[in-house]
């Protein structure tokens, strides 16, 4: 909410900034760096996603903070094989805050609800080049504070390339891209890289094991870093821990905050759970996905 504050000067630009902090809120939840995620929905934090080969890929997700912050969220993405086109698709997501009531001429409520929330609508599109996975998405977005709107269109590309076979891996992606400012609050550039610490047999499927180091930059404020171990059973189960410094708390010790995440299949569904442990007492985030695919 501090970003409200600068509204009167620039209205329009902190609105887009203040659509692009709630979305920050959101990725709160993120158990990997934002540019490593994957599945259909990480399609909002790095287009770059080729990793299933299914003829058709749904994905629904919904995010809950803490009380103290009240903002909840979704996240809904559909794509499907489009043969050399590589995968299109479309997305959409929302998030906003509640429970803000309107005051006028003193502190007791007025009962009417001050509506506090941003929206993304998108068109997303994923191929491999060589050994390189690429992508891009084009959005437009909305963000209302009270009576006032803002809207944007923004266009983010990803890519995601392994080095050594499936030792390394490195990514780089921009998040809600729409002007060339590496000092804009209203977007992110994310990079990130992992390495294969182990692999090996665990009864039929293959098991590895995996750090991973992430970093977003190029909003105007420290840089935020992501440091990580993600281990995955197959397709069948993973499980992943980080730890991330948000660059926004400067040098304070409360800005570290630790999330984990657990990924389970069942046939053609994938289950996500996530939560965050949050900052300064403030309570946990919560996200609840499931996707399907069909073959």
């Amino acid at each position: 909410m501090l970003v409200l504050a600068g509204a009167s000067s620039r209205p329009t630009a902190a609105q887009q900034a203040t659509g692009t902090t709630l979305w920050r809120v959101a990725g709160t939840t993120l158990a990997t760096p934002p540019a490593l995620a994957v599945g259909p929905a990480a399609a909002l934090w790095n287009p770059a996603q080729t990793a299933d080969t299914a003829r058709v890929m749904l994905a629904f997700e919904a995010i809950q903070t803490p009380s103290a912050v009240d903002a909840s969220g979704m996240i809904a993405t559909a794509r499907v094989q489009a043969g050399r086109l590589g995968q299109i698709g479309v997305i959409f997501g929302r998030v906003g805050l509640s429970d803000i009531t309107q005051t006028l001429d003193s502190p007791d409520p007025t009962g009417t609800t001050v509506p506090v929330y941003t929206l993304a609508l998108g068109a997303t599109w994923s191929r491999v080049l060589g050994a390189t996975s690429v992508g891009a998405t084009v959005a437009f977005h909305q963000t209302r504070l009270d009576a006032e709107r803002s809207e944007r269109v923004t266009l983010d590309v990803g890519a995601r390339r392994p080095l050594l076979g499936d030792r390394f891996h490195v990514a780089l992606a921009t998040h809600f891209f729409s002007s060339f400012k590496t000092t804009d609050p209203a977007q992110d550039i994310y990079a990130g890289a992992d390495a294969r610490l182990w692999s090996g047999l665990y009864s039929t499927e293959r098991a590895v094991i995996r750090a991973r180091y992430g970093v977003s930059f190029a909003h105007g404020f420290a840089a935020d870093q992501q440091f990580g171990l993600g281990a995955e059973l197959g397709k069948s189960l993973a499980f992943d821990v980080m730890l991330a410094r948000e660059g926004g708390y400067g040098n304070d010790a409360a800005g570290w905050r630790p999330v984990a995440g657990l990924r389970v299949g069942i046939g053609k569904y994938r289950i996500t759970l996530a939560r965050d442990a949050g900052v300064n007492d403030l309570g946990s985030a919560y996200r609840v996905g499931v996707d399907a695919r069909l073959r």
